[in-house]
């Protein structure tokens, strides 16, 4: 058995040209609700419904080292919640196995960013705080 398991997907972060036309779509087409918890302002933008959604960051259009084709509109990383205990055991299990990663405190949530064999970020998440923003 796997030293630890995954809950579910918790959300999916995009990089967007436009953030407030971003929301206007995400509200009006799909019903998503707006969250912005002032400790992460300006970034990201949380785009809920249930206990999943989308974290949207802006592109950064005017960067000349980026492709001029896609100038970084695209996804940025997905992310699997763990409970706690789940959390503890994935970074005890990343480095046993000499797995870097990142952890990084986002106030209501814990979490830690590896990347998988072709550069994609990958986040394990896990509520911290007594209170869920997204609920």
């Amino acid at each position: 058995m796997h030293p630890f398991q995954l809950s579910s997907i918790d959300h999916v972060a995009i990089r967007v040209a436009d953030i407030k036309a971003s929301v206007e779509w995400y509200e009006s087409v799909l019903g998503l609700k707006k969250v912005a918890p002032k400790e992460w302002q300006p970034y990201p933008i949380f785009m809920m419904q249930a206990k999943f959604g989308v974290a949207l960051f802006p592109a950064r259009i005017r960067d000349p080292q980026l492709d001029t084709h896609s100038k970084n509109v695209k996804i940025d990383h997905f992310a699997f919640n763990v409970t706690k205990e789940a959390f503890q055991k994935a970074q005890v299990h990343f480095q046993k196995i000499g797995i870097p990663f990142e952890f990084q405190d986002h106030h209501y949530f814990h979490s830690i960013y590896l990347n998988d064999p072709d550069g994609h970020t990958v986040e394990l998440t896990t509520l911290v705080k007594g209170e869920n923003i997204f609920d």
